[in-house]
């Protein structure tokens, strides 16, 4: 898929090089797309062209596809740029020939597929298997002093897992998420490992606008051998069309974590949530917070998988999406990434 912004002042969806060099240099046998309406903004806000034909064809000459949204068919912008001589017969003829082979690959054009899919389809055991290494492979730890990770299973025998995400499967699917077939929650997918798991949400929801329920929270993590935190995002905090302001964790998340940490018998994991940075610069350097666990929003399957990284079933070595600088966060403007 082809984006909204530009590189080195040239849209994503007309540079003809990088897509050309996914099919050449990557081997892509599959067909590019735009993302939703990225090839209406080239004339209409990036004013890159001089009309809709020629966005059309500036497009199509560059190796796109399939548009996302009905800019090429809207007014006839496209048979309006064929008739104008911009956009040639073969051009329209590589867009269809990429689009059609992926469908002949997957099918659809045999003569015994009904092409009736359901969840049977994907609710199965190697999809969940696929999913869950996903997130094994996604799992980024930003911190863990002195090895404080992997937990030993002999030492640990009451477990407290806090936030108002731990027992949310809401919380763990991120942006355009289908309908899950058999969510674990994070407290579940504990209380397989650790029979005495409690759980404490410390927070009504992830704005986390009060702290009424700090003392259930607190009780938990002072009866517990381990103490995780869940804290973060979900998809109240951000999505499509719905930025963030800030990138300090969501109203009183920060303080819920300092005043757990400071009641527990041993220094707490922090897990987070998310699909971008936060600044938790404020954990990196705090004695009682052991361990820092990024997981962006794994799913179904997150509340399985954290277990067992936790206690070094699966080692979490990936690696972050973009740079985060901690200490500067809050420096950093929020800029309009049509601009850019």
């Amino acid at each position: 898929m082809c984006a909204y912004n530009q590189v080195n002042g040239v849209p994503m969806c007309a540079r003809k090089d990088l897509l050309q060099k996914t099919r050449d240099e990557w081997g892509f046998k599959g067909y590019i797309t735009s993302d939703c309406d990225a090839v209406a903004i080239i004339h209409e806000n990036q004013t890159y062209t001089t009309s809709d034909e020629d966005s059309i064809a500036i497009v199509l000459k560059a190796g796109m596809d399939l548009n996302c949204g009905s800019f090429l068919v809207r007014h006839t912008h496209t048979k309006s740029a064929i008739e104008k001589g911009k956009v040639q017969e073969q051009d329209i003829d590589r867009a269809l020939f990429n689009l059609f082979f992926v469908q002949f690959r997957l099918g659809i054009f045999d003569k015994f597929n009904d092409n009736r899919l359901g969840p049977s389809n994907v609710c199965t055991a190697e999809h969940r298997e696929l999913a869950a290494e996903a997130v094994k492979q996604g799992a980024v730890l930003l911190k863990n002093d002195n090895g404080f990770l992997p937990l030993k299973r002999s030492e640990v025998r009451h477990v407290a897992v806090i936030g108002p995400s731990a027992n949310d499967a809401y919380a763990m699917g991120g942006n355009y998420t289908g309908v899950p077939c058999n969510p674990t929650t994070f407290v579940k997918g504990m209380q397989a490992y650790v029979a005495q798991t409690t759980f404490a949400s410390g927070c009504k929801d992830v704005s986390c606008n009060s702290t009424d329920l700090f003392s259930e929270a607190i009780e938990a993590a002072k009866a517990a051998d381990i103490v995780v935190v869940v804290a973060g995002l979900n998809l109240t905090e951000e999505r499509e069309d719905f930025d963030r302001v800030s990138l300090l964790l969501p109203g009183k998340q920060m303080n819920l974590i300092h005043t757990v940490a400071s009641v527990t018998k041993k220094p707490l994991v922090l897990v987070l949530l998310g699909g971008g940075p936060v600044d938790v610069s404020f954990a990196k350097h705090d004695p009682r917070i052991a361990s820092i666990l990024w997981l962006g929003y794994p799913g179904e399957v997150g509340g399985q998988v954290l277990p067992e990284i936790l206690f070094g079933k699966y080692n979490p070595g990936g690696k972050l999406a973009m740079t985060w600088y901690p200490e500067s966060f809050t420096a950093i403007p929020m800029t309009d990434l049509m601009n850019l």
